[in-house]
């Protein structure tokens, strides 16, 4: 029987590994270390690495944060919102040999348990590269704020503004 890769805490001398992961499958929406490690720092119970046979092969970046409110890509936060009303998922990132185990959906399953812990009602996040229907299947619905477009620009043409109730 294969192993199934397993969530863990993300440290910090994990963020080799994550800015590695981030440079091959994000190549087109780099983003500087430094910023990665400060979403790890600010938010670590929601920020996971996923390991499979030891080795880290992916990784999810969440945070509280603001509903309707998008952080810039390769933009720091300095401070999370004293009172958030979701927690934004940054980025989950898998490799290819760590797919096709509901990585995915575990993590976003341990991101709603996290929120209805803390009060908070939403999940969000932007999707990019045309994954809609990923996170769609995931319990995300696209929203369609005419103000939200300047801000989802720096992630692609294709980017989505989605949430999900929790």
């Amino acid at each position: 029987m294969t192993p199934s890769a397993q969530w863990r805490p993300l440290l910090t001398e994990d963020m080799a590994q994550v800015d590695r992961i981030a440079a091959l499958i994000h190549a087109g929406l780099p983003e500087r270390p430094a910023v990665l490690a400060e979403k790890r720092a600010l938010a670590p119970a929601t920020c996971l690495k996923l390991v499979l046979a030891e080795k880290t092969v992916g990784y999810g970046l969440a945070h509280p944060w603001m509903l309707a409110d998008i952080p810039p890509l390769d933009g720091f936060l300095t401070a999370l919102p004293p009172s958030p009303d979701c927690l934004y998922v940054h980025d989950v990132a898998i490799l290819s040999e760590a797919r096709g185990q509901q990585a995915a959906a575990r993590y976003i399953a341990g991101l709603t348990a996290q929120a209805r812990s803390r009060g908070i009602g939403h999940l969000a996040c932007v999707s990019v590269y045309g994954t809609v229907g990923l996170w769609s299947g995931l319990g995300f619905a696209v929203q369609n704020d005419p103000g939200l477009r300047d801000k989802l620009a720096s992630y692609g043409e294709s980017a989505r503004y989605m949430t999900a109730e929790v």
